[in-house]
């Protein structure tokens, strides 16, 4: 048996579960699987696996129960904040496998990585100076998830040297649009610029783009574009961190 495959053995396997709000797009398989890949890569003595959640349609801990197949996985949530899906639906999900020796590892969110992604992303899309700045969030009713939300756009804020202002996109205020009229409103004539703080293209980058904004940056993983190495580094991260829990 080689060195590799021994290894490979020993480590627990890597599971990340994405969690949707309705079937995911092709776009949005395409882009988690190019992140799936990059972590294979980055170590590929681990075993890593994907499985998609709809939240929208499906009982979390009953779909993450059917999806553990493979004994003593660490599950890596890929979702940014730690709403209800994290805290309950998962948490939940692992007590109905407790005999399999499933852990689940924290959300990916609030992290200093995440925030150079969405600096790089802003500057990638043309922010210049004069712009203002809105952060836009899926939301949640969790009301921990939405302070973590502010909390990113607080970090991004000293990230950039300047104001960003949160906008959520459903179940959470203040809406997008209207976190960007109040933005109009202090800075008249300047440039609204949105970043996305979305894992992936879908249904809720969607929503971004339609919202009246007047430049929008690229998710987090963004289609024919390399995987940022911060977000490989901050999976598996939480992956170890889990492990050494265990």
């Amino acid at each position: 048996m080689s060195d590799r495959v021994e290894t490979r053995t020993r480590l627990a396997p890597l599971t990340l579960l994405a969690v949707t709000h309705g079937a995911p797009s092709a776009q949005n398989r395409s882009a988690i699987i190019a992140l799936v890949d990059a972590i294979a890569a980055e170590r590929p003595q681990l075993d890593v696996g994907i499985s998609f959640v709809d939240a929208a349609h499906t009982d979390v801990a009953v779909a993450l129960a059917q999806r553990m197949h493979a004994p003593g996985a660490v599950i890596v949530p890929l979702v940014l904040s730690a709403g209800f899906h994290v805290r309950t639906g998962l948490a939940q999900g692992l007590e109905r496998i407790q005999g399999r020796g499933g852990t689940l590892a924290d959300p990916l969110g609030p992290d200093p990585r995440i925030v150079d992604v969405l600096a790089m992303r802003l500057r990638a899309a043309g922010l210049a100076e004069g712009d203002a700045v809105v952060l836009a969030a899926a939301g949640s009713r969790d009301s921990r998830a939405v302070r973590e939300c502010f909390e990113t756009g607080r970090l991004l804020a000293a990230r950039l040297g300047r104001p960003v202002t949160v906008g959520f996109i459903a179940a959470a205020i203040p809406r997008l649009p209207d976190a960007m009229e109040m933005v109009r409103e202090v800075h008249p004539g300047a440039r609204i610029v949105v970043g996305p703080y979305l894992l992936a293209p879908g249904n809720f980058n969607d929503a971004v783009h339609t919202a009246g904004a007047d430049l929008v940056a690229e998710p987090l993983v963004a289609l024919d574009e390399p995987v940022p190495g911060e977000l490989v580094d901050l999976i598996l991260a939480r992956y170890d961190g889990a492990r050494d829990e265990d």
